[in-house]
């Protein structure tokens, strides 16, 4: 038996290993040749410290209180020389991974299929030189044939495959959206560096609220493809903002979903106030939509940041404070401006 253990680095990178039973991280670490932060490995400097509040565990009793105390045991606090997985777990390391000689993976993709959607959206589909393990929601730097340059996108697809999809902006003049749309031909390759992202689905533990604007959508299909692998029982709802009616993609997917999973239900919002759609207006202008309390659920929020900035502060003129808040910005000044 063996578990998967991510581990996230402070600068952004994650990398996922596989755990024994029976086997330390630390171990399992050094087996896959990360070097995580250590000294004594006997539970007595404290060294090696990381976070985990995802999966279960036995942090074992083999070390004093000085390397950690029963306060920092109870908030999560680990040892990772000590940490036994009783399950797959997401631990973080408060470490960059440079310093802990494992960067982000390098692989090839090839392109499968490219298809526009809408006007806005291209679907690309490629296959991995090999399986990519990451945590639903994380994103990838995928470069150019010949070319250095690279652009970052959120997977749409399940962790774990040799295949994966991405949703991407289809911005004139960009540069990812015209090599998609003019010269990408099934068969050209594509480097992949990743996973990378601190935006990923927790441990499902309560309702879940989605809010998607645009192509961020894309991350959100991947937590809902996580979620059927994973037989998932807890409430899921979905409030996807787009600008016209015609930006309104992989429907068919979502209404898959829902009838998979009787416990996920979504809702489409449209801005154009011209559009005859049922739900006009912005996102937050339909949260009563909501079939359970804010403050009961973990909420998960992947747009553009005009979309982010609107939510964040419905919820602080509303007094709201969801369980959890996470949120994924795409910030048009970055190379990521086409997966916004």
């Amino acid at each position: 038996m063996s578990f998967k253990v991510a581990l996230n680095f402070e600068d952004g990178v994650t990398r996922v290993i596989d755990c024994n039973d029976g086997e330390t991280v630390l171990d399992a670490a050094y087996r896959h040749q990360v070097k995580l932060p250590m000294d004594c490995s006997d539970g007595v400097c404290g060294t090696c410290k990381g976070t985990c509040r995802q999966g279960k565990y036995d942090l074992g009793d083999e070390y004093i209180d000085e390397a950690l105390t029963d306060d920092e045991a109870e908030d999560g606090i680990i040892l990772t020389c000590q940490m036994l997985p009783e399950s797959d777990v997401v631990v973080n390391i408060p470490a960059a991974s440079s310093l802990c000689a494992s960067g982000p993976q390098s692989i090839t993709s090839t392109v499968t299929g490219v298809q526009a959607l809408s006007d806005t959206t291209i679907e690309l589909n490629v296959k991995l030189s090999e399986p990519l393990a990451f945590l639903p929601g994380q994103y990838i730097n995928l470069g150019f044939p010949g070319d250095n340059d690279s652009r970052a996108y959120s997977f749409s697809s399940l962790p774990g495959s040799d295949e994966a999809s991405f949703l991407i902006r289809n911005v004139p003049g960009g540069k990812m959206s015209s090599y998609l749309s003019n010269t990408a031909v099934e068969g050209d390759e594509l480097p992949v560096t990743g996973p990378l992202g601190s935006f990923y689905l927790r441990a499902v533990e309560r309702p879940v609220l989605m809010l998607a604007g645009g192509t961020g959508l894309a991350p959100i299909l991947s937590m809902l493809e996580y979620m059927q692998a994973e037989g998932l029982q807890q409430p899921v709802f979905l409030l996807y903002g787009v600008t016209n009616v015609s930006d309104l993609v992989k429907l068919d997917a979502l209404e898959a979903f829902a009838e998979a999973m009787p416990q996920f239900s979504y809702a489409t919002v449209v801005v154009n106030s011209e559009s005859g759609h049922e739900r006009q207006g912005f996102v937050t202008d339909h949260m009563d939509a909501v079939p359970f309390a804010l403050v009961e659920a973990d909420t998960y929020l992947c747009g553009p940041p005009p979309m982010v900035d609107a939510v964040r502060q419905y919820f602080k003129d509303s007094g709201t404070e969801p369980h959890s808040f996470h949120y994924e910005k795409f910030n048009p000044s970055t190379p990521k401006e086409e997966a916004a």
